[in-house]
C-alpha cells in the first residue's frame, strides 16, 4: 500500500473542503432563490385574489368598507335603542363598537377567503409553479389586505370628521387584529380540507359558524361584567378572548380579567396544523370525478 505524504494529505483535505464549501454556497443560494420565487408567486397571486371579484382593487376595498359601515351602523342603533351604552367600556362608545366589529370582520373574511381558495382540482393548479399552499396563503393575505385598508380608512374618516381616535397601546391592538386573522386562517384551512369530502355540510357549517359568532364573539358585551355562568360559555370561543384582550389594548381604563391570549394562540395553532395536514391528505386523494355529477 502506498502511503501519502503529509503535504499530499493536506492538499487533498483542502480540496475537499473547498468543494464542500462550494456546494454549501450553491445550496444556500438555491434556497434563497427558491424563497424569493415563492414570495413573488404569493404576491402576484394575492393581487389576482384581490381583483378576482372586481376589475379594480379599489372596488374590493370599497365593498369591504361598505359592509363594515353597515354593520357598525346596525350595532350602534341596536345597542343605543336597547340602552346598552351603560354596559360598554367607559370611553368612546362608537370606538367600542368598532373594536369588536373590526376583529370579527377580519376573522370571518379570512375564513371565507381560505375556505374558498382554489383546491388541487382547480384549473390554476395546472400551471406550475402554482400549488394549493400558495393559493391558501394568497387568499388569506388578500383578505387581510382589503380588511386592513378598509378599517384604516374608516378610522381615519372617523378621526377627521367625527371624534379624535385615541388608542392606548396601538401595537397590542394591531397584534390582536392579526391574531384574529390567523385564527380565521386556521379555521378556514379545516373547512378547506373537509370541503371536497362533504361540500354540502361544510358549507352549512361555515354559515352556522359565521352566524353564531355574531353573538358568541362577545362584540356587544364586556367580559368583566358578565356573570361566571355566561363567561364559562363564551370563553370556549377564541374570538371572544381576542376581542376582549383587544379592548384592553385600546382603552386605557379597561383591563381584561377573564380572558387571555394564550388560549386563542394555542387553539389556532392546533387547528392550523390539523387543517394543513388534512389539506395535504385531501390533495393526494382528490379527484375531478368527485364533483362530476354535481
Amino acid at each position: 500500500m502506498r502511503l501519502l505524504s503529509a503535504k499530499a494529505l493536506t492538499d487533498k483535505w483542502s480540496a475537499r473542503q473547498e468543494t464542500g464549501g462550494m456546494f454549501q454556497a450553491e445550496n444556500k443560494q438555491s434556497l434563497w432563490l427558491g424563497f424569493f420565487k415563492l414570495v413573488d408567486l404569493i404576491y402576484h397571486n394575492t393581487v389576482r385574489s384581490v381583483r378576482k371579484g372586481h376589475r379594480d382593487a379599489v372596488f374590493a376595498i370599497g365593498t369591504s368598507v361598505l359592509q363594515t359601515l353597515v354593520m357598525i351602523l346596525a350595532f350602534f342603533i341596536f345597542m343605543d335603542f336597547m340602552g346598552m351604552r351603560r354596559v360598554a367600556v367607559r370611553g368612546d362608545f362608537l370606538l367600542y363598537i368598532m373594536s369588536g366589529i373590526f376583529v370579527f370582520m377580519v376573522h370571518i373574511k379570512a375564513i371565507g377567503a381560505v375556505a374558498g381558495s382554489e383546491g388541487p382540482t382547480s384549473a390554476m393548479m395546472q400551471h406550475l409553479p402554482m400549488t394549493p399552499t400558495v393559493s391558501i396563503w394568497s387568499a388569506a393575505i388578500s383578505a387581510l389586505y382589503t380588511q386592513f385598508l378598509a378599517l384604516s380608512g374608516i378610522l381615519l374618516a372617523y378621526h377627521l370628521m367625527w371624534n379624535p381616535v385615541t388608542i392606548d397601546r396601538p401595537v397590542g391592538a394591531l397584534g390582536t387584529l392579526l391574531l384574529a386573522w390567523f385564527a380565521g386562517v386556521a379555521v378556514g384551512s379545516v373547512f378547506l380540507a373537509l370541503k371536497p369530502w362533504i361540500p354540502g355540510p361544510v358549507g352549512i357549517a361555515q354559515q352556522v359558524y359565521t352566524r353564531v359568532n355574531m353573538f358568541a364573539s362577545g362584540k356587544m358585551f364586556v367580559a368583566n361584567q358578565l356573570p361566571s355562568t355566561m363567561v364559562a360559555i363564551f370563553t370556549i370561543n377564541p374570538l371572544f378572548h381576542i376581542i376582549d384582550q383587544g379592548r384592553g389594548y385600546i382603552f386605557i381604563n379597561y383591563t381584561p380579567l377573564k380572558t387571555n391570549l394564550t388560549y386563542p394562540i394555542v387553539v389556532s395553532a392546533i387547528m392550523l396544523v390539523i387543517g394543513l395536514i388534512g389539506e395535504s391528505y385531501t390533495r393526494k386523494h382528490v379527484s375531478l370525478s368527485w364533483t362530476a355529477g354535481k
